[in-house]
């Protein structure tokens, strides 16, 4: 049964690990869904998301491949623990009538959002929060309002006073 993995991972900040665990993937032929990577706390380190999919039987591989990669200090499948997985979103959409800007304004605050931008044709509102409600908010101002989608990608840290660290 193919499931939905994030797989966060402590790596070594330097020049050409990305590309290593990217060419992990790419060589062996797995999807990822989304990937995002910034430093940590201690500026040596940087804490790197990938989300991807598969049998358990793949992502035990992906795993045990990830952890033969020199630069991977550290990694952690969220999937089998609660976790607490978060995206952004900025979305722009087409704002040109009254009622349209109103039920809009309506949208964003019951989702949680934030008017970033706006001017006489578009607003772009900011949303945080777990994949599938940026996905709702997506389907509730439907196809024909947006003029523009940007998505970070999923993060995720473990619940409670479990972490993943040095």
């Amino acid at each position: 049964m193919k499931r939905r993995h994030t797989i966060a991972i402590l790596l070594e900040n330097e020049a050409g690990a990305l590309s290593r665990v990217a060419g992990l993937f790419s060589a062996r032929a797995y999807n990822i869904e989304s990937l995002t990577v910034a430093p940590t706390e201690v500026s040596s380190v940087s804490r790197m998301t990938v989300v991807t999919s598969g049998s358990p039987e793949i992502v035990e591989q992906i795993i045990k491949q990830l952890n033969k990669l020199v630069d991977v200090i550290k990694l952690v499948d969220l999937f089998e623990r609660p976790h607490i997985e978060r995206e952004l979103m900025l979305i722009k959409l087409h704002a040109l009538e009254q009622n349209q800007r109103e039920e809009l304004k309506r949208l964003s605050e019951i989702f949680s959002g934030t008017i970033v931008d706006i001017t006489n044709e578009n607003y772009t509102i900011e949303l945080t929060g777990p994949r599938e409600t940026l996905d709702d908010f997506v389907k509730a101002v439907g196809e024909s309002s947006i003029m523009e989608v940007a998505r970070s990608g999923s993060i995720g840290l473990l619940k409670g006073n479990k972490t993943l660290n040095i």
